[in-house]
Order: structure tokens, then C-alpha cells, then sequence
């Protein structure tokens, strides 16, 4: 059988289901596809030891939801108070089990057109069309959207880690390893989440890989490893025999019932050993599955090789028509904002469904026009910043965008944009205001929890935390910029502090009226 749509999504995990979601709610034609009976697939197997590191911070002191959702982190985007995820649990690491439940109902609720038990085997393109083979049919369509997450783990090139257990086989339990010698290789949160669980039981725990560990409170990314990991970092430092290695593993053998792995310290001036271990695991992170893509449509990759490289508004780098959504839309923010996660694609999605809508079906992207006169922006662009948790959430990422018309003296006001995507489309544009939450520069603190402040407005470009930036840019080019001192509270609303200062900016800036 032959089905014909306008819009094809491929994967119905948290990704799927809300674009799926912001489609329905536009009236378009759509159809998601899913290989397995129910929604969620990845978070049945992960993370293994069954804890999300995504928050979920249910007393937040506010009623606003728009604010709440800085701090809920596995909500997806929706109209129904009654689809909030603290409503699944009060944990604030999460069960996983719990997101499964909620993505269930999220679906079921909404009605999603979602075909369940329909694997995608291939992907092709004929002219400006796509033909997606799935389930003994064909679904054709103008777009297709992948949002499949990850297709399997990243297995590193090192001789002998197929004798490695990877992480997608660990026990939840670290009991099996008790007296063990266990080697890990890897440094990230998968890493962090199974020497935890082995704590408790092992003798000796070695984490190993060539770049030191890459802490979210230092870099501000959620995908660095989290604070709850700290006791593995605690037991190295107290000389607890556990430790975290720089290093190459050049080779992994068996010999006498055991395994041995050949190093070499990458901070040791190239010094070299051989290291003994029960137990070997691999924790070293998941890729893209690119096998049903055929020559026609086969996606480029960014430079990792395990997500598929994206122009600024998330479409292939190199096919017209292919998009991708959920985890896969991170290559332009890699390691800085949320994109990753289900906290920053949520608001990556709606942007994507505006984009789409308009493309295909002729919807003009939303807008609102203002006075383009600094007190009214001034407001305008306070009151964005104090209460969009899209901004919050996609730091450095997403942007509102503000066109100016000089002859006009109006202002267009376009919301969560990234930013780069925002600068490209109103190139042509005499004068664009961009505005986003950004952090100071991460390497001028080697203390985080040390940092001197200058409370100053005409200092706030030093600021180290979370903090609003309007940038300038004409025909494309960036001519000044403009950052407001940082907030315990996030609240920019200061009359000196931060209007005062904001008004006199765009006053010089804007055309005279």
C-alpha cells in the first residue's frame, strides 16, 4: 500500500510526539511512524541504571507555568495543565519509568497520528519527494522529519573492546562486580551513573579516556557530568584505589582469567603501563543510526560522526527536505545549550513546526509589531527575558529577533529563533535587534564557586552567570552589543540596573524619531 502526506515523522520518543503535537494543533498533514508498540523506546533500556539526570523541580515558589517550565525539565509542550510531568513524579531525578507513562498519556490524550509497530527500513528521495518504506507499505511525502534518536552505541576503535560488556548491557545492579577490578572506559554521565552503582561493591574502579572530565558547573552544558556523580570524584581524591584516568587505552587482551589493558597518559608526557582488571565496560555514548537512508537522501554528518550535520533551521546540511528533531537537532549548539534534551528541543520543535508550516503550507511565520522607539522596546525585551523559559532553557541558542523599518519607526517582533537562523533570514535588514541569555566566558573562572562580581551596569559584559544580551546587527554584520548585569533571582527589572541602561543602548542605536 501507497500513503501520500505532506509531512512524515520518523520516531515517536519525546521528539516526535511534540512536533507531532505542534503540527496536529496547525491543522497540517502529518504522520509519525514508530518502530515499536509504544512511545519512548530509548528510555525502556536507558539509562540503564533507571535515574534521568534531567530535572524536576516541582515547588518552584511560582504559579506562572511559562516560569515553572525553566525548572521542568521533562515536560513536553502542551495546552493541558494535566500533562505536566511533576504530576508523574515528585523525584527530582526522575525514574524513567515515569517518562514512559507520561509520554503514553501525552500521545493518548492529544489523539497523535502515530503508527505504532511500523519500522522504517528505508529512505529514499525521487526529485522533490521522499518514499519511506515501513511496515510492508510506502509513505510518500513532501518532508520528512527523523526523529529516532539514538540508533546504538558509539563503539570506540580500540583493538580488543569487543570484549568490553557495553554500557547497554550492564547490570542495573553493581553487585556483580563485587571485589572486582573494573576498568570503564569513558568519562561522560554514563560513565559517572555506572562507577555510582558500583561504589558500593567494587575494589577498584578506573575510569579512563584522553580528555579530562567536563563538568556541567563549570561548563554550563547539562550533558557534562552532573554534580550527583560526585562521590566517584570524592573516592578518587580521598585515595579510595578508585580513580579517573587521562589516558588512551591503546589495547584491551584477555590473559590468565582476566583482562589487561595497555595505556598511555595523555598529561604524563606520553608514560605508558599495563593495567589489570576483572572486569572491562564500555560507557562511551550512542550515534546515529544512518542504515535506512538511502544514496539519494543519505544526510551528512557533523564533525563527530555521530549526529547528522544541520543548517540553522534544523534541515539537512545536504538534502532539501530532510529535517530532524529531538536529540539529532544538536549539532549547531553541540555542548553549549539544550538541545540535546528534552528541555531545549521542546522549544527547538515549536520553532521547527513555524518554519515547516510556512514553507509547505504558506503560514506566515508569527510575528507582533511594536514601536520602534526605545522605551516601548525597552519594556518589551525586559519582559521577554523575565518570563520565556525558551530563552532560559537555550541559552547562547535561541534568540527574539526585532526588525526594525526605519521609515515605518515600527519594530517586528519574531520569538525563539536561533539566533544564527534569525541573523541569516533578515541579512537584507538594515537593522536587527537580537536578544538572548547568555553566560560569561567559561574560562576566566578557575574557581566556580569563587567568582568576584562587578555589580556595576557598565561592567556587566563581565559578568560570569546567566544574563541578558541584545545584540546589533546590520546587513547581517554584528555592531555592537549590549549585556545587563546578572540577577540572583533572574529578575532584569531594575529601573538603574538594567532599564536605565537597555534604554540608553537602544536610544543610540535606533533611527532618530
Amino acid at each position: 500500500m501507497t500513503h501520500d502526506h505532506r509531512f512524515l515523522i520518523i520516531g515517536a520518543g519525546p521528539g516526535g510526539l511534540q512536533l507531532s503535537h505542534f503540527l496536529q494543533r496547525a491543522g497540517a498533514d502529518y504522520v509519525t511512524l514508530e518502530r515499536e508498540e509504544s512511545p519512548g523506546g530509548f528510555f525502556r533500556r536507558y539509562p540503564r541504571h533507571r535515574r534521568l539526570i534531567s530535572l524536576n523541580k516541582v515547588h518552584t515558589g511560582e504559579q506562572d507555568r511559562e516560569i515553572q517550565l525553566r525548572w521542568d525539565w521533562n515536560s513536553l509542550l502542551n495546552d493541558g495543565p494535566e500533562l505536566a510531568f511533576p504530576s508523574y513524579s515528585q523525584e527530582y531525578f526522575p525514574h524513567a519509568d515515569d517518562l514512559l507513562r507520561y509520554l503514553a498519556d501525552f500521545q493518548r490524550v492529544h489523539g497523535l497520528r502515530v503508527r505504532y509497530s511500523t519500522p522504517v527500513t528505508r529512505v529514499e528521495k525521487t526529485g522533490d519527494r521522499f518514499a519511506v518504506h515501513a511496515g510492508g507499505e510506502v509513505f510518500r511525502a513532501d518532508c520528512v522529519i527523523v526523529a529516532t534518536g539514538w540508533g546504538g552505541p558509539h563503539v570506540p576503535g580500540i583493538p580488543g573492546i569487543e570484549l568490553a560488556t557495553g554500557y547497554e548491557d550492564v547490570p542495573a545492579s553493581g553487585e556483580e562486580y563485587t571485589g572486582q577490578r573494573v576498568l570503564i572506559v569513558g568519562k561522560g554521565n554514563s560513565a559517572f551513573e555506572t562507577a555510582q552503582a558500583l561504589l558500593p561493591y567494587a575494589s577498584v574502579i578506573h575510569l579512563a579516556s584522553p580528555s579530562p572530565v567536563r563538568l556541567a558547573w563549570t561548563s554550563k552544558h547539562p550533558g557534562h557530568v552532573r554534580g550527583q556523580y560526585g562521590a566517584l570524584l570524592d573516592s578518587y581524591w580521598f585515595k579510595t584505589l578508585h580513580a579517573v584516568l587521562e589516558c588512551t587505552v591503546d589495547r584491551i587482551w584477555r590473559e590468565n582469567g582476566g583482562y589487561r589493558a595497555a595505556i598511555t597518559y595523555t598529561l604524563a608526557e606520553g608514560e605508558r603501563a599495563v593495567l589489570d582488571y576483572d572486569a572491562v565496560l564500555r560507557c562511551t555514548g550512542f550515534t546515529m543510526d544512518t542504515g535506512p537512508f538511502g544514496a539519494s537522501c543519505r544526510p551528512e554528518l557533523a564533525p563527530n560522526g555521530r549526529i547528522p550535520a544541520i543548517r540553522p533551521d534544523f534541515q539537512s546540511a545536504n538534502v532539501d527536505g530532510l529535517y530532524f528533531a529531538g536529540t539529532l537537532m544538536q549539532a549547531r549548539d553541540f555542548k553549549r545549550a539544550s538541545s540535546a534534551f528534552i528541555d531545549g528541543f521542546r522549544y527547538n520543535l515549536r520553532t521547527l513546526a513555524a518554519l515547516l508550516c510556512e514553507r509547505y503550507d504558506g503560514v506566515p511565520l508569527r510575528s507582533r509589531e511594536l514601536p520602534a522607539a526605545a522605551g516601548p522596546l525597552t519594556d518589551d525585551v525586559l519582559g521577554r527575558v523575565n518570563h520565556s523559559s525558551a530563552l532560559w532553557t537555550q541559552f547562547e541558542y535561541l534568540a527574539d529577533a526585532y526588525v526594525i523599518d526605519p521609515a515605518q519607526r515600527t519594530a517586528r517582533h519574531y520569538e525563539d529563533l536561533p539566533e544564527d537562523y534569525a541573523v541569516s533570514r533578515f541579512a537584507g535588514e538594515d537593522l536587527l535587534l537580537t536578544v538572548t541569555l547568555r553566560w560569561g566566558p567559561r574560562d576566566r573562572h578557575p574557581d566556580v564557586f569563587a567568582i568576584r562580581r562587578h555589580p556595576t551596569p557598565d561592567r556587566a559584559d563581565e559578568c560570569a552567570f546567566l544574563h541578558p544580551v541584545v545584540r546589533v546587527w546590520r546587513r547581517g554584520e554584528l555592531t555592537a552589543e549590549r549585556h545587563l548585569l546578572e540577577d540572583l533571582q533572574a529578575r532584569w527589572q531594575d529601573p538603574v540596573r538594567h532599564a536605565a541602561p537597555l534604554r540608553s543602548f537602544l536610544s543610540e542605536h535606533l533611527p532618530a524619531c
